[in-house]
């Protein structure tokens, strides 16, 4: 039996998608995007090549999470600095930047190496119905 390695030479067809996240829960909608950035629902998938196709995402402000975790969400980071420990809730960071709960979301379930930060730059999220790719005819998909 021979073993076949698929690289970004074998396969060339990379499909747009088009996701609409309005009232869609945000774990289950992010577990969706994820695997389809990693290519795992193809079959030649390989864990060590960047296999997987571009998603256009819109309406990330009208995204939903389940149970009260809409008012009890805590996002942290830090500045850098002594004592520099930032927290926001998720309504507070949905009203002001809609897109980077969602992409926070995906990115922490993508590899943490150089090939996750390839595989996060397919991902383009708009907060409304426009969206500038009408260029590549993004699919729409139900999610």
């Amino acid at each position: 039996m021979k073993t076949i390695f698929y690289s970004k030479k074998n396969v060339a067809d990379r499909k747009w998608l088009l996701v609409n996240a309005e009232n869609v829960i945000l774990g289950k909608l992010s577990s969706k995007i994820s695997l389809i950035l990693q290519g795992k629902n193809k079959i030649w998938f390989t864990p060590h090549s960047d296999l997987g196709d571009f998603v256009v995402l819109i309406n990330s402000s009208k995204v939903v999470l389940s149970g009260k975790k809409k008012y009890k969400k805590i996002y942290w980071h830090h500045t850098g600095y002594p004592g520099g420990i930032k927290k926001t809730t998720f309504l507070d960071l949905q009203n002001r930047h809609p897109n980077r709960v969602i992409q926070h979301a995906v990115k922490g379930m993508l590899p943490k190496s150089k090939l996750g930060h390839s595989m996060i730059k397919k991902l383009k999220i708009y907060s409304d119905n426009h969206h500038p790719h009408a260029a590549q005819k993004p699919t729409p998909i139900n999610i």
